[in-house]
């Protein structure tokens, strides 16, 4: 594909732009840890939310999500509104009172205050494989994909090579600089600023995604009969589908889907660490209800286009959606539009590798440094450790990169959704039942989670083994034991289970130990300084119902 000089020049000047940024941001950043990595506790509302989403949305949006709409159709939103319903509002409504009242840095710390230090280790370092083989490998594959795509012939005849191999493995030469392009841009202004360079990159990242994907919206909307034309596609839309559809059971809002939103929204250290870093508590619950209007909209832009791509381009793979739309619709409008949506796409994979490797930072710095490494060490040296810690994680995430450009052999969303799969179950437990229970013990939780990969193992085996045996019951059954989705739900209430059954043979903490630790309703309440300053219109609760109110409503119209 031939850029146009308009899309080179617009693409140029957003990365320009955003290391002018960072640097920039980097520059008043103070010595102390609360400084680096919370930025000072010095975020407004607007940030909050906006970072969160900013960090959330990636490639495998753009590249994973719109696929699964171009495949699967209008159920495709419910990967970002069941996420309204469920995990942000167990974030809102349940967890955000104990983080900030405790003044932690991590989620760690919340199990070592609940639980005791077994717990924190293990969670630290499951996320920390999670982020780094995962999230950051991952988003760096997929948009160098997204990039490669439409830039990748240029390149390499720039370079004048069609393969390059290291470490045994054969690449495009395109792609493996598309990689550590990413790598090193975003790796640069994250490792100098901390969280304050990446929740100021995020907010120009939040505005370029969400203006080259109205870009994008449009121009495949014009293309297939405007506005009109896309709802007349509503009479196919469904939210719900059977138990037993292969990628998305409606039984999924009852275990996986449940147990994985309350991870990724809730217990998430790259989410929820933005939250920490609010001026107070009202700033943090209102930016997590701002967090869910924008989640409410950002799909219209993403699954938009995956849903008309069919009648313009069928029988296409889905996870070349975008890059099709875009080399196909966007250069016949006006030059430079190619540019904007690529900046777009750029800016939602940069702002999510730098929140994942500045969590990855936080982390290892607090719970795994102070701790067991260097106890005594200064405000100045526990910075220090996690910069250099953000350079080797990047570094790592790059090579991991590698590896799935060379050898994976299955689309990387299916990848990413099998992999959240093998740990959410226990995760989900140890929070939800060390929150919620006031008898869950050290032993029941570290139990479930430590359970849960093999049970999910074994649920990989169960639906032919079942048919095997010839149970006469076997046909009816095994349909709904297939689901990827169905079998995680089934783990995570038989981890909640074991959790329970363990908890109870085994000896908890005092009432005392736990002040402060176990839910009660009055935790939904602000501080009773903050209530008397609110007005009825600044009150989180009234804008969290409109919001969800709209979401209940879209889900009972296309049940």
């Amino acid at each position: 594909m031939k850029l146009a000089t308009a899309d080179l020049l617009i693409f140029a000047a957003y990365f320009v732009g955003i290391i002018a940024l960072g640097i920039h941001a980097s520059r008043k950043v103070g010595a102390t840890r609360r400084d680096y990595f919370l930025a000072g506790d010095k975020l407004s509302w607007w940030m909050v939310g906006g970072s969160i989403v900013a960090a959330n949305i990636s490639s495998h949006h753009f590249i994973g999500v719109m696929g699964t709409a171009y495949a699967r159709g209008f159920v495709a939103m419910c990967i970002e509104w069941g996420a309204i319903l469920i995990g942000f509002n167990a974030l809102l409504w349940i967890f955000l009172p104990f983080y900030l009242r405790n003044g932690f840095y991590t989620m760690p710390e919340f199990l070592q205050k609940r639980f005791g230090a077994g717990a924190r280790l293990m969670y630290a370092l499951v996320i920390l494989v999670i982020y780094i083989f995962i999230e950051i490998s991952a988003v760096l594959y997929m948009g160098a994909i997204a990039v490669d795509t439409l830039f990748g012939a240029q390149i390499n005849c720039f370079l004048g090579a069609e393969k390059v191999t290291l470490l045994g493995a054969s690449f495009a030469p395109s792609m493996l600089l598309c990689i550590v392009a990413l790598a090193v841009f975003t790796g640069f202004y994250t490792v100098l600023g901390g969280l304050r360079a990446v929740v100021w990159t995020e907010m120009v990242q939040l505005a370029v995604l969400i203006g080259g994907g109205l870009v994008l919206s449009f121009a495949t909307l014009h293309a297939t009969g405007g506005w009109s034309g896309f709802m007349a596609t509503s009479g196919e839309w469904k939210l719900l589908l059977p138990a037993t559809d292969p990628d998305f059971p409606w039984t999924q809002y009852l275990g996986a889907f449940l147990c994985i939103s309350v991870f990724y929204c809730a217990t998430n250290q790259f989410i929820v660490q933005r939250t920490l870093a609010a001026k107070d508590e009202w700033h943090a619950r209102m930016g997590v209800v701002f967090t869910d209007y924008l989640k409410f909209l950002l799909p219209l832009i993403i699954v938009v286009p995956g849903l008309m791509a069919p009648t313009l381009y069928p029988g296409i793979q889905p996870d070349s959606t975008f890059p099709t739309l875009v080399k196909g619709l966007l250069p016949q409008i006006m030059p430079g539009l190619v540019g904007l949506v690529m900046a777009g796409l750029i800016a939602a994979v940069m702002s999510h590798l730098s929140g994942a490797v500045n969590a990855c930072t936080t982390i290892l710095t607090m719970d795994l440094y102070l701790p067991y490494i260097h106890k005594q060490a200064t405000e100045a040296q526990a910075v220090r450790f996690g910069k250099i810690m953000a350079a080797v994680i990047m570094l790592t995430g790059v090579f991991w990169a590698a590896v799935l450009l060379e050898h994976s052999d299955k689309p990387i969303f299916v990848y990413l959704l099998h992999a959240y799969g093998y740990v959410t179950p226990g995760i989900a437990t140890m929070f939800l039942l060390g929150i919620l229970w006031k008898r869950a013990t050290h032993a029941g939780v570290l139990t479930a989670s430590i359970v849960a990969i093999p049970l999910v193992v074994a649920m990989d085996f169960l639906p032919s083994a079942v048919e095997k045996l010839g149970f006469s019951w076997a046909p009816t059954v095994v349909p709904y034991l297939k689901p990827a989705f169905n079998q995680i739900g089934i783990v995570f209430w038989l981890c909640m289970g074991i959790g329970v059954v363990v908890s109870l043979f085994t000896r908890p903490k005092t009432c005392a130990e736990l002040e402060g630790m176990i839910w009660t309703p009055s935790s939904l309440r602000l501080p009773a300084e903050m209530r008397a300053k609110m007005s009825f219109l600044k009150s989180p609760a009234l804008w969290w119902a409109i919001i969800t109110a709209v979401v209940v409503y879209m889900y009972v119209k296309y049940a």
